[in-house]
């Protein structure tokens, strides 16, 4: 599958094991990859990206993502169905802060790599791995030779979890993304 990637895909996927690395997580997750993906200048996905979700919004993106792991990994529609049961997650996390230090939930860990059976090799998560077959998927659905960082951001767009969400709620949908990159919009990425 890689063999299709393009550069700018293959950026985005080191530059997801960079953030995985950086945050000391045992795996590259798809929050990783959404990083990696607004870390990139010059691609189609930048494009499509300040395109749809304008300026001076990246910054809001990365906290967006960095309060969910906070969270523990938990999404805004996770922390609001336990608040219909009764469940404060700010309450939780700010308790486990309390006791154990400010990111305790967050899965991150200090001194990277250094815990037994380390292989020094971060695999993808479940949900990273998801996204790159969702961004096969799109490729193929839009009859393009190869998988592109604008296939990995559509593919982000399109499965469950946080990234999605914080996405969505910065005005950056599948459809808003495919009108910019396929036509429909006022701009197309070239």
């Amino acid at each position: 599958m890689f063999e299709r990637f393009t550069k700018d895909a293959r950026a985005v996927v080191t530059g997801a094991v960079a953030h995985a690395e950086q945050h000391g997580s045992e795996t590259v997750d798809a929050e990783h990859m959404l990083l990696a993906l607004l870390d990139r200048e010059g691609s189609r996905a930048s494009f499509a990206l300040a395109s749809v979700g304008g300026a001076g919004w990246l910054e809001s993106v990365r906290e967006a993502l960095g309060e969910a792991r906070r969270r523990g990994g938990l999404s805004q529609a996770d922390t609001d169905a336990l608040a219909g049961l009764g469940i404060d997650v700010s309450e939780i996390v700010a308790r486990v802060e309390e006791a154990h230090g400010v990111g305790a939930m967050s899965g991150d860990r200090t001194g990277a790599g250094r815990w037994p059976g380390w292989s020094g090799r971060r695999p993808f998560s479940r949900s990273a791995k998801d996204v790159l077959v969702r961004a096969l998927r799109v490729a193929v659905g839009h009859k393009d030779r190869h998988v592109g960082d604008e296939h990995l951001l559509l593919a982000l767009t399109t499965g469950p979890g946080v990234p999605a969400e914080v996405l969505a709620a910065h005005g950056v949908t599948y459809e808003a993304l495919t009108r910019v990159l396929y036509g429909g919009g006022e701009a197309k990425a070239g």
